[in-house]
C-alpha cells in the first residue's frame, strides 16, 4: 500500500487546525488557544519598518498581518525563519540566556513556525518545524526536529475527543499480561486509584465510575495545543509531538516524546535525557529520565526515575522509586521501589513498595501457566536477591527476602519479615520468620529512616507509611504467629503419636511449646503445607526465636502509639489518653492502598459511596485519601492497643496506669536492644574474615569503608534512645502514682 501524500494550497497552511465541524457555534479556531494562553501579553500588528527589518533578515511569512507582536518587539532578532497561521510573539529583548553552560541569545533564528504563541524573552532555534504550541516566557527550544501538537492530542490521558473510535483509547495494562487489570491512565493519577481500579474487577459498577472520573476529569473537544512552561530548556531533540510541559523541564537529546504529559515546576522540576523514548505516559513532577530509557504506556508518580536504558511498559511507577538499566512490563509499583541492574525483569506484578529488586531477578516467568495471565503480589519491603526466579502466581508477606536461587514453583508466603531460601541439597523450601528483626535490623530501621527521608513529595495527597510496624505489617504477624503455633502443636503432636488432636488443641500445645519450651522446639522440624506448589517440605527455622520476635514487634508497635498519644494529649493519666478509642478495642483489618494504608471497612464505605454516586469525581476520592490521613493516627492507635490487648488475652479494666507505664518499660528494653542489634548487625561487616580478606590490614579496611563507630545513622540511632531514655523518665514523673 503506498503512502497517502495529500495536498492542498500553500496558503492553507497554518489554518483549520480545528475542522469546523468540531467547533463550538460562533467559536472561531482560536477559541481553545486564546483560553489557554494566559501570559497576558497584548499583541499587535507590525508595523512597516518591523516588516521591513523582518523582510531583510530572511524571514518570510503566508500573512504579515496574522504575525502579531507585543510593544517591546524588537525585530532585529527575529532571523531565517518561515511563518505560517496566526503566530503572536511576546517581548524580545538583546540579551543572552544562560542555563547549565548553554548560552544562547534572545529570539527567533532558522525555523519553521506554524500557529503558535511564544512568551516574552524566548530562545528558539533550528527548530525544523514548530506547529500549535503555546511557548512561556524565557523558554529556550533549540536544535528540535519536530514540536508539533495535533488537534485531537490527549497528553497521555486514556480519553477519547470527538469523533474518535474507542479502539483508539489508551489503556495501561497493569498488574497482568492479559490486559485484564487494564487501568486509564490520567494526569494527576496517584498510586491508591491505580490499585483499586486494577483489584476490584468483580465490581463492574465501580469499574465503570472510574472510567467515567477520568472521562469527566478532561474536556473532549479538539484543538487544544501543547504548551511549554516558563523556563524550560529543550534541545538536541528530534521528535516531540503532543505532549505538554510543565515550566523549568529540562529535556536533552530525547530521541522521541509523544502523547505525554511532563509535569514540571520549581519544587519539582523534571528531567528527560539523552536517547530517551517516551510515548503514551504521564510524568508527574520532579520525574528523571535519563540515558536511552524507554517507556510506553505508562505513569511516573511524581520523583521517580528511570536511568541507563530502564524500560517501563504498561505499568505505574509509584512515588520516589527508581528503576534503572532493568526491564519492567505490566506491573503497578508502590512508592519507595528501587531496581538497578540490567538482567533484572520484574512483569505482571504489584509490588507494594518500599522494595529492592536484586541483579539477576527475575520475577515473572509463565512457564506454570499456559498463557500470559500470571501474577505476582508482594507486600512492603519485597526484596528477592541476586538471581532470584519467581513463578505466578506467587504471593508474599511484607518485607520478605528471598536468598539466591531458582524457585520452582509458586509460593505463598504468610510470614512477614522472613528470609526464603531454596535448599537445592536437600530439596526444601526453608522459611526463617522475623528473620529482619533477629539478624539485620541495621538495614530494616536504615531503610526506614531512608525512605522518609527521600519523600521529596510536595503535595502529599496520599500518606505513605514507611515504619515496618504498621496495621499491616501487625495483622500478619498476629496470622504467622497462629500458624507458628498450629504447625509446632502438630510437628510434636505427630512425635508424640497424637495425631488425633484437633487443631485446636494442637494450636493449644504448640502455643505452650513455643512460650516456655526452647529446646523442645528446636528438636521438631516443623513443616507447612500450602506454602509452596510441590510436594516437597517447606521448614520453618528458629520457629522458637521467630515467635518471641514477632511479640516483641507488637509490644513495639502498640507501646510506640501509646507513647505518641500521650505525647500529643492534654490528660492527667494515661488512661485517660485513651477514652476516645473504640472501647471494643478489637483489631480490623486494613488494606494497602498504593503505600497508604486505610481500614478495609473505610476502604468498603468508599467503594460503595462512589457506586452510589455519593463521591463522583477522582477529585473526590483524592479528598477521601486526605481524610484517612488526618484519621490515620487515631485509627492506628486504636488497633495498636487492640494488639497489645489480644496478644495478651487482657481486658479494658487491665488498662491501668501502672500497667502502661510497665509497657513503656518494655518498649524502652526493646528499643536498647533494637539500637544494639543496628549496631551488632553493621559491626558483622567489619569482623567477618571474608569481608576483610580484601584488605591488607584494618587501617586500610577503615579507610574504605569508614570508621564504624562514625557511621551517621548509628550515631543518630544511639542518639535518639539516649532521648528517649530522657523522654521516659519525664513520662514516669509525670504519670507515677
Amino acid at each position: 500500500m503506498k503512502n497517502v501524500i495529500g495536498k492542498s494550497p500553500v496558503n492553507q497552511l497554518g489554518y483549520n487546525f480545528v475542522d469546523k465541524a468540531y467547533l463550538p457555534a460562533g467559536a472561531d479556531e482560536y477559541y481553545l488557544r486564546n483560553i489557554q494562553n494566559k501570559s497576558g501579553i497584548a499583541y499587535r500588528q507590525l508595523t512597516a519598518f518591523e516588516i521591513e527589518v523582518l523582510v531583510r533578515n530572511r524571514n518570510t511569512s503566508d500573512d504579515w498581518n496574522k504575525l502579531l507582536v507585543s510593544d517591546n518587539f524588537t525585530p532585529e532578532l527575529v532571523k531565517n525563519c518561515k511563518f505560517f497561521g496566526l503566530v503572536r510573539i511576546g517581548k524580545l529583548t538583546p540579551l543572552y540566556l544562560d542555563f547549565s553552560d548553554l548560552k544562547v541569545p534572545v529570539g527567533l533564528y532558522n525555523s519553521t513556525i506554524i500557529n503558535s504563541d511564544f512568551g516574552d524573552n524566548v530562545v528558539i532555534d533550528n527548530v525544523n518545524y514548530l506547529a500549535n504550541y503555546i511557548i512561556g516566557n524565557e523558554v529556550i527550544v533549540i536544535n528540535v526536529n519536530e514540536l508539533a501538537t495535533s488537534n485531537h492530542a490527549k497528553f497521555g490521558n486514556g480519553i477519547l475527543k470527538e469523533g474518535e473510535e474507542e479502539s483508539v483509547r489508551i489503556w495501561m495494562e497493569i498488574s497482568n499480561e492479559n490486559g485484564g487489570r487494564s487501568v486509564l491512565p490520567f494526569n494527576g493519577m496517584q498510586p491508591g486509584d491505580a490499585y483499586m481500579w486494577s483489584k476490584y474487577r468483580d465490581d463492574k459498577k465501580l469499574l465503570e465510575k472510574f472510567k467515567l472520573f477520568t472521562e469527566k476529569r478532561f474536556d473532549k473537544k479538539r484543538g487544544y495545543y501543547g504548551k511549554i512552561g516558563d523556563r524550560t530548556v529543550i534541545k538536541n531533540t528530534s521528535i516531540i509531538k503532543d505532549v505538554w510541559i510543565g515550566s523549568d523541564a529540562y529535556i536533552k537529546g530525547a530521541n522521541k516524546l509523544k502523547n505525554l504529559t511532563i509535569n514540571s515546576g520549581i519544587e519539582g522540576r523534571t528531567q528527560i535525557g539523552e536517547g530517551c523514548e517516551m510515548v503514551n505516559g504521564i510524568m508527574s513532577d520532579g520525574c528523571r529520565a535519563f540515558y536511552g530509557v524507554k517507556a510506553v504506556r505508562f505513569v511516573m508518580a511524581s520523583h521517580s526515575q528511570l536511568k541507563y536504558g530502564a524500560r517501563l511498559i504498561n505499568s505505574y511507577l509509584g512515588n520516589n522509586a527508581t528503576i534503572s538499566c532493568c526491564e519492567v512490563l505490566n506491573s503497578l509499583i508502590f512508592p519507595a521501589h528501587e531496581q538497578h541492574h540490567n538482567n533484572s525483569f520484574l512483569t505482571a506484578s504489584t509490588i507494594m513498595g518500599q522494595s529492592n529488586i536484586a541483579a539477576g531477578a527475575t520475577i515473572g516467568s509463565n512457564h506454570n501457566s499456559r498463557g500470559a495471565d500470571g501474577e505476582l503480589v508482594a507486600g512492603r519491603g519485597f526484596w528477592p536477591g541476586l538471581c532470584v526466579s519467581l513463578k505466578h502466581n506467587s504471593k508474599f508477606a511484607s518485607f520478605n527476602i528471598l536468598a539466591k536461587g531458582d524457585y520452582p514453583a509458586e509460593l505463598n508466603i504468610p510470614f512477614p519479615f522472613a528470609l526464603i531460601s531454596n535448599e537445592v541439597a536437600t530439596d526444601k523450601l526453608l522459611i526463617m520468620p522475623a528473620y529482619w528483626t533477629m539478624y539485620n535490623m541495621y538495614a530494616l530501621a536504615r531503610n526506614t529512616w531512608k525512605y522518609v527521608d527521600r519523600d521529596k513529595r510536595v503535595e502529599r495527597i496520599q500518606h505513605i507509611e514507611y515504619d515496618y510496624l504498621a496495621p499491616d505489617t501487625i495483622n500478619e504477624i498476629f496470622e504467622a504467629i497462629y500458624l507458628l503455633e498450629i504447625y509446632t502443636g502438630k510437628a510434636y503432636c505427630a512425635n508424640q503419636g497424637k495425631e488425633n488432636l484437633t487443631q485446636k488443641q494442637q494450636q493449644v500445645i504448640g502455643k505452650k511449646l513455643l512460650e516456655t519450651d526452647e529446646l523442645t522446639v528446636n528438636e521438631l522440624a516443623i513443616t507447612i503445607p500450602n506454602i509452596e506448589n510441590s510436594s516437597r517440605n517447606v521448614e520453618i527455622l528458629k520457629p522458637y526465636n521467630a515467635y518471641h520476635a514477632y511479640k516483641k514487634m507488637i509490644v513495639h508497635y502498640a507501646a510506640n502509639q501509646l507513647l505518641f498519644s500521650v505525647e500529643n494529649s492534654t490528660q492527667n493519666s494515661l488512661v485517660g489518653c485513651m477514652d476516645t478509642l473504640n472501647e471494643k478495642y478489637k483489631r480490623n483489618q486494613w488494606t494497602n492502598i498504593g503505600g497508604q494504608l486505610i481500614p478495609t471497612k473505610q476502604l468498603e464505605l468508599l467503594k460503595k459511596e462512589i457506586v452510589q454516586d455519593k463521591i463522583s469525581s477522582w477529585q473526590q476520592v483524592h479528598q477521601f485519601y486526605a481524610h484517612q490521613t488526618k484519621e490515620y493516627q487515631q485509627q492506628k492507635l486504636a488497633h495498636a492497643m487492640a494488639a497489645i490487648i489480644e496478644l495478651e488475652n487482657l481486658k479494658k479494666a487491665d488498662l491501668t496506669d501502672s500497667w502502661l507505664l510497665n509497657l513503656f518499660d518494655r518498649l524502652l528494653a526493646i528499643k536498647t536492644e533494637i539500637t544494639h542489634n543496628i549496631y551488632a548487625s553493621r559491626a558483622k561487616d567489619y569482623t567477618n574474615e571474608f569481608r576483610k580478606m580484601t584488605y591488607a590490614n584494618d587501617a586500610e579496611m577503615t579507610a574504605v569503608l569508614g570508621d564504624l563507630n562514625d557511621n551517621s545513622f548509628i550515631i543518630l540511632q544511639q542518639k535518639e534512645l539516649a532521648a528517649f531514655k530522657k523522654k521516659m523518665k519525664a513520662i514516669k514523673a509525670k504519670f507515677a502514682q
